[in-house]
């Protein structure tokens, strides 16, 4: 058995204090709630429907990340686009800016004020306080994550391939179904668990466009304000532990797609 180098043990060292920062918290708090109040807390309907909602809409977004988020994934990693740069940049800007921000920038322009907002108010869509808020708020926040994975995975692929296919006889509609997506099928779902999982984690747009329906960042926080970490923290660690099984699954279709392809 090879002897590791000093310096390996030198960084393991430094490492180590930053391994415990994420995980002592996480397992502490998985492990305060009894099991009674685990039961209590799945009992209780409020709580049910917002994990629920939590799940299923940021599900929603990935989906449609990945409906609306692949083509500008392939444009951004294969063509030469003006402005490419700049777009890249927006993209982007989820991740940096204050994420109340977002919520009142969505507001700003769903609101009867902005030509948009008295558009979707007159085909009767409504942003404030509905799931298509939330949708709107979760894939903004979600949306830099899908494209920029898939855009590696894109980048990846030698373009000789889709040459090749080119060359055959297959036309570019053929060649990206047939050649390039099959090979980007694993940074698709990849993409995918990483916007979802960033869209479940959100709360700071979300307090501002929609408070209710409740998401369960949202009842985590008003049962934290309301009644302390004792009725707080069994929601949390039913929404880690939910969270941790959609994640594994979806692993583990990457890998079972992987292995086919």
């Amino acid at each position: 058995m090879k002897q590791m180098e000093p310096i390996n043990w030198l960084f393991m060292l430094i490492s180590l204090p930053l391994i415990l920062l994420l995980t002592l918290p996480l397992v502490k708090m998985t492990f305060d709630p009894s099991l009674g109040m685990m039961k209590e807390t799945l009992m209780d309907p409020d709580v049910v429907n917002a994990i629920a909602r939590s799940v299923g809409l940021s599900l929603f977004a990935g989906f449609l990340a990945f409906v609306m988020g692949t083509p500008l994934a392939y444009l951004l990693a294969r063509k030469r686009l003006p402005g490419k740069k700049l777009v890249e940049g927006i993209i982007d800007l989820p991740i940096m800016i204050p994420h109340p921000v977002i919520g009142i920038a969505i507001l700003g322009l769903a609101g009867r004020n902005h030509p948009i907002g008295r558009f979707l108010a007159d085909v009767g869509i409504e942003i404030m306080g509905t799931q298509t808020g939330l949708v709107s708020v979760l894939l903004f926040v979600g949306l830099p994550f899908y494209v920029n994975t898939v855009k590696a995975g894109f980048e990846s692929i030698p373009i000789r391939l889709e040459n090749a296919s080119r060359t055959l006889g297959a036309g570019a509609m053929s060649t990206f179904f047939r050649v390039t997506f099959p090979l980007t099928w694993r940074h698709m779902i990849l993409g995918v668990i990483m916007c979802t999982a960033r869209a479940i984690s959100e709360f700071g747009a979300v307090v501002i466009v929609a408070y209710h329906p409740m998401t369960a960042p949202v009842i985590i926080y008003e049962r934290f304000t309301a009644y302390g970490l004792k009725y707080s923290q069994p929601i949390a660690v039913w929404l880690i532990l939910i969270s941790f099984l959609l994640f594994v699954t979806l692993r583990m279709l990457s890998r079972s797609a992987d292995q086919q392809g």
